[in-house]
């Protein structure tokens, strides 16, 4: 059986978690406590992050990046970098935006504030740091906006890696009650569209301990 480690507020796991789905590929998770550095785990991974695949073959693969690109070589009943030259050049740009811009700008900080330091029991949240981040955030929503109202999705006609990817670390802000989505209609009328895929169900599902999301969170009309 192909095994996930993952935590649940990872938007890389749940991004490799969404892939898998929409290419039909059954699977299990194992949650990871990646602050603990187990020696099991650093075997697996030295880096010591999620996410880490175990093929049924017993192939271990690490990053979320290469594990997505190893599942589109791989499995290739459903693409999802883009069926020509010009659409997987978009969509590969996306995802460096979302996966990098974006998780820098506002996922890991957001995480870091509200979540890690608690989790870790490392102090309150940095407020100015806070602030930051959800400005940045309105600009990453405008530009979703601007892509969503200009294409069918955000890399052109076909859902792709580039939704996904906006979508997990989309996600997890939302399930921090973190993103001001009515100020954002255009993103929030594609977002609505992803929540409605079945690839996302088990996303929507999640429910971290001592950490309910909004009521929103798993409402498909939100």
């Amino acid at each position: 059986m192909r095994v996930l480690y993952h935590s649940l507020m990872s938007p890389f796991a749940r991004k490799v978690r969404i892939v898998l789905a929409e290419k039909n590929l059954d699977f299990t998770m194992k949650a990871e406590k990646v602050w603990e550095r187990r020696p099991e785990f650093l075997a697996l991974n030295p880096a010591g992050e999620v996410p880490v695949l175990i093929e049924p073959d017993g192939t271990v693969l690490a990053d979320a990046g290469a594990i997505a690109e190893f599942l589109e070589e791989a499995y290739r009943e459903k693409l999802l970098l883009g069926l020509n030259p010009i659409d997987r050049a978009e969509t590969r740009r996306l995802v460096a935006w979302f996966d990098g811009k974006l998780n820098r700008e506002v996922t890991e900080p957001i995480l870091a504030e509200r979540l890690l330091k608690r989790l870790m029991g490392v102090g309150q949240p940095d407020s100015t740091a806070l602030r930051a981040a959800k400005t940045n955030l309105g600009a990453h929503l405008d530009y979703v906006s601007y892509l969503a109202e200009r294409r069918r999705w955000l890399a052109g006609d076909h859902f792709s890696a580039a939704d996904i990817g906006a979508a997990a670390h989309l996600s997890v802000l939302d399930y921090l009650g973190d993103v001001p989505w009515d100020d954002h209609e255009p993103a929030k009328d594609w977002y609505a569209r992803i929540k409605s895929r079945p690839s996302f169900r088990a996303v929507l599902g999640d429910h971290l301990p001592g950490t309910p999301p909004p009521k929103h969170y798993a409402d498909l009309d939100f």
